[in-house]
C-alpha cells in the first residue's frame, strides 16, 4: 500500500512522493489540480510528466519550485527510493 510522503508545501501546493513509485525520481503535486514532474530529466532540468487541472500559470510555478529545490527534492526522493539509477 502506497503512502504519501508530503516533502514541500507552497503556494497552494503540496508536494509529495510516493513510497511505491518507479523511477525516474518525480515529485506529485496537488493543489487546484494535479501534476507529475520529473525531478531531473536528462538535460539535468524538472520535466512535467502530466498535468491535470492544473492552469498554466501554476504548472509554471510549480516546475520553478521543483528547480528551486531540486537537490532537496532529489535527497527526499532517495530516502524513500534509494539512489536513483
Amino acid at each position: 500500500m502506497s503512502t504519501i510522503v508530503t516533502i514541500h508545501r507552497a503556494h497552494g501546493f503540496r508536494f509529495a512522493i510516493l513510497t511505491d513509485d518507479n523511477e525516474p525520481a518525480h515529485v506529485h503535486i496537488y493543489g487546484s489540480g494535479e501534476a507529475k514532474i520529473e525531478i531531473r530529466a536528462a538535460d539535468g532540468k524538472p520535466q512535467l510528466i502530466w498535468s491535470i487541472g492544473l492552469k498554466a500559470n501554476d504548472r509554471r510555478r510549480a516546475m520553478e519550485i521543483v528547480l528551486e529545490r531540486q537537490t532537496e527534492f532529489l535527497a527526499q526522493w532517495n530516502a524513500i527510493h534509494g539512489e536513483q539509477k
